[in-house]
């Protein structure tokens, strides 16, 4: 199982408590296999656009994958947006992945203007499009003529709870599938890569999972979102069952991405 780390929500300046290129270089040598960028606008706080985030980590780094996770398809226009992702793809040398959801932040949608309602629309209308312009093809008046070597694209992964009906389109017409462990619970987890793994499902992946080996360690029940808020024992165990699920990656997210306390988290993941 692939381990990743996403950059923390703080709204204190880039990586928070440490310079942005410098935690990008130190996740990449403590050995983590990629860096995660998720999506806020409006909020009151600033997260870094995550499309410049995973571009600049992409150029300050040689090995690990950097990818969104997930970014709110509905706020951004479709061939806008399927400009700069394949731009991202291109400068990462084919690294980037691209996480992608409806979103469920009403605040990100009053910000920008956008219908929360119609969301979902909105998602099944873009993606479509996206590919079509990816390859070459025109989509109304749009032509994005791709550079030689950009492929199809990057990978696109669909973030949705487990229950829902796009687990079967990530299964069936997409890459792959982001869970949530921050509303995820075991219980869900077990459900959701089991109907995916069904469908045909290639990639399941586990995102934004707490980590703080200094709080109580406590049973993790079935109806509660997973987390690795414990001891480092309980930490290898926990991630030893979500391999043993067949979930492909976790993205862990640290409290901060300092190099000291990156190592931590690094020790508490297999040689």
């Amino acid at each position: 199982m692939k381990v990743g780390i996403s950059l923390p929500h703080s709204g204190a300046g880039p990586a928070a408590d440490n310079n942005f290129v410098t935690a990008a270089r130190a996740v990449e040598r403590l050995g983590f296999d990629g860096l995660w960028f998720f999506d806020a606008i409006g909020r009151g706080f600033m997260d870094p656009d995550p499309l410049i985030a995973a571009t600049v980590a992409a150029s300050v780094t040689e090995r690990i994958e950097v990818g969104t996770c997930i970014l709110q398809v509905p706020l951004r226009r479709p061939v806008e947006l399927a400009h700069r992702a394949l731009t991202a793809h291109v400068f990462s040398g084919g690294r980037f992945s691209l996480g992608v959801g409806a979103g469920s932040t009403k605040a990100d949608f009053d910000a920008v203007g956008v219908d929360y309602q119609a969301r979902f629309r909105l998602l099944a209308e873009a993606l479509p499009i996206m590919r079509k312009l990816w390859r070459g093809e025109t989509v109304g008046t749009a032509n994005l003529s791709p550079w030689p070597g950009s492929g199809d694209g990057p990978p696109i992964l669909i973030g949705s709870w487990a229950g829902s009906r796009w687990i079967s389109k990530a299964a069936q017409e997409y890459d792959g599938w982001i869970a949530s462990g921050r509303r995820s619970t075991w219980s869900t987890m077990v459900d959701g890569i089991k109907r995916f793994r069904d469908l045909g499902g290639k990639r399941a992946i586990v995102t934004n999972v707490a980590v703080d080996s200094n709080a109580e360690t406590k049973a993790l029940a079935m109806d509660e979102p997973f987390h690795l808020r414990c001891d480092a024992a309980a930490a290898r165990a926990r991630l030893e069952q979500v391999a043993e699920l067949g979930y492909d990656d976790i993205i862990l997210a640290p409290q901060s991405v300092d190099e000291a306390h990156l190592t931590e988290v690094r020790a508490l993941l297999p040689v």
